[in-house]
């Protein structure tokens, strides 16, 4: 379906009734494809400063997508109007980009899905917005330290629980805690398939992860409780006690020996530098 503004819209195969093992062709079509979200977020890294509203970065993602032959998979996704998710301070995840300018000392996490060929690159990383505070850079940085931990734990024979445990562990030895509305999941041909990922848990528990399988780790991860309610818009879900929240994600596949990450910056931005408050 095509449609007004002259997107096309592809139709989203089933979710699968059971775990894909994928081969080498599906591993080089999703480095293709997260090689394009990698490059799309590092696009934005110097678009995102004070003042800028969030409708502005959502129209830049989507024509760089678009202008790379691609297709922003979130664009009218069980009726999403946007390309990416932007959700800044004490929104989790699933902003929905609009009128709403950021500010000195926000952060934001913007999350982006391209298709390349048919194989979804599912991406997103934390932005600050001018001089951060302190608190607020620990936590970014608590959640990638996360993200790291729960990567090093992907290996044939680790199970979905020892990724959640070593995410978890983490998070709460710093004092902060991880959200449990929300998790990661398969990907490849499908945007949202089997297994769930889920970034807490109890080691040897849960699925036995197998070479070939594909999915995404993206942890949330909040200053305050974890927490969250879901607002009017049927979208947007927001800490409980308004406390900051922070988010990273990649997509990634089961190795023979471990994990091979499929959206790595190759400008060395999944971490842009976050300026530190005076």
């Amino acid at each position: 379906m095509t449609t007004s503004t002259g997107v096309i819209i592809r139709a989203q195969p089933k979710r699968s009734q059971g775990i894909k093992i994928h081969g080498a062709e599906a591993f080089e079509g999703m480095r293709r494809a997260g090689r394009l979200a990698a490059e799309c977020l590092d696009m934005l890294v110097p678009h995102v400063v004070p003042g800028v509203s969030t409708d502005y970065l959502d129209t830049l993602a989507r024509e760089f997508t678009l202008d790379h032959r691609a297709l922003p998979a979130c664009l009218f996704y069980k009726g999403y109007s946007k390309t990416v998710c932007i959700s800044p301070n004490h929104v989790v995840c699933h902003g929905i980009p609009g009128d709403r300018t950021l500010r000195e000392g926000d952060i934001a996490n913007i999350d982006v899905t391209v298709i390349v060929d048919g194989w979804h690159g599912d991406h997103s990383r934390m932005y600050g917005v001018g001089a951060v505070s302190p608190r607020a850079r620990r936590l970014v940085d608590i959640t990638y330290q996360s993200i790291e931990r729960g990567i090093a734990a992907v290996k044939p024979g680790a199970t979905v629980g020892d990724v959640g445990y070593a995410i978890q562990s983490y998070v709460e030895s710093m004092r902060c805690s991880v959200v449990r509305d929300f998790c990661g999941h398969g990907l490849g041909e499908i945007f949202h398939d089997a297994p769930n990922i889920l970034h807490f848990g109890r080691p040897g528990e849960g699925e036995t992860l197998r070479e070939g399988m594909l999915f995404t780790i993206e942890p949330m991860v909040n200053l305050g409780r974890p927490q969250v309610k879901l607002l009017n818009d049927g979208w947007t879900a927001v800490t409980r006690d308004k406390s900051l929240s922070a988010q990273c994600e990649h997509s990634v596949g089961v190795t023979a020996t471990g994990a091979e990450v499929f959206t790595l910056s190759p400008t060395g931005l999944f971490k842009p530098p976050i300026q530190d408050e005076a």
